[in-house]
């Protein structure tokens, strides 16, 4: 029995979702998101209230089972709250900026890095040493942070580069004489 998908998931004020065969579809104020659940999980939604039921007893169904669920209460926080990472820049010299659009990174290349926001993403630079990502799709929000991140990932040795706000980096020590 899955622990996670025995839980309903309770819809707040001002948040409505609909069902229409094997898809939900949610609608709160910050915007509409939808998911597809496999046929292995049956969706409704009664009285304020989703619930996630297995067809079977399989595997795979109690697999989607808890899946799913996380899946609809991750949709309902995106159009409630939303998602949002914060990235901190360690290094001198490193900062960002944004122009327009995009995300300017000086990165200690040997040249600028240009990150164009996908939509659906909001990316904004209050102070140069740091970024936050916001946006109503979870996985969209953490993929930027890690496209971001991945330009330059914090080493061992001085923790230069770009990590997550509250990361700890592991740190070494150097060479001895």
């Amino acid at each position: 029995m899955s622990r996670i998908g025995k839980k309903p998931v309770d819809l707040p004020s001002g948040v409505t979702a609909s069902v229409s065969g094997q898809t939900i579809e949610v609608k709160g104020p910050k915007g509409v998101r939808s998911f597809k659940a496999t046929d292995d999980v049956t969706l409704s939604v009664e009285d304020n209230i989703v619930t996630i039921t297995p067809r079977g007893s399989s595997k795979r169904a109690r697999q989607q089972w808890g899946m799913s669920r996380t899946m609809v209460a991750n949709l309902i926080t995106g159009v409630t709250d939303g998602f949002k990472k914060e990235l901190e820049i360690q290094g001198v010299g490193y900062r960002a900026a944004m122009e327009g659009k995009n995300l300017k990174l000086n990165l200690g290349l040997s040249h600028d890095v240009v990150y164009e926001v996908p939509e659906g993403v909001t990316v904004a630079a209050p102070k140069p040493t740091e970024i936050t990502i916001e946006g109503i799709d979870e996985q969209v929000v953490g993929q930027v942070a890690a496209n971001i991140r991945a330009w330059r990932k914090p080493e061992p040795y001085k923790g230069k580069g770009i990590r997550y706000k509250g990361e700890f980096v592991f740190r070494k020590e150097g060479k001895k004489k």
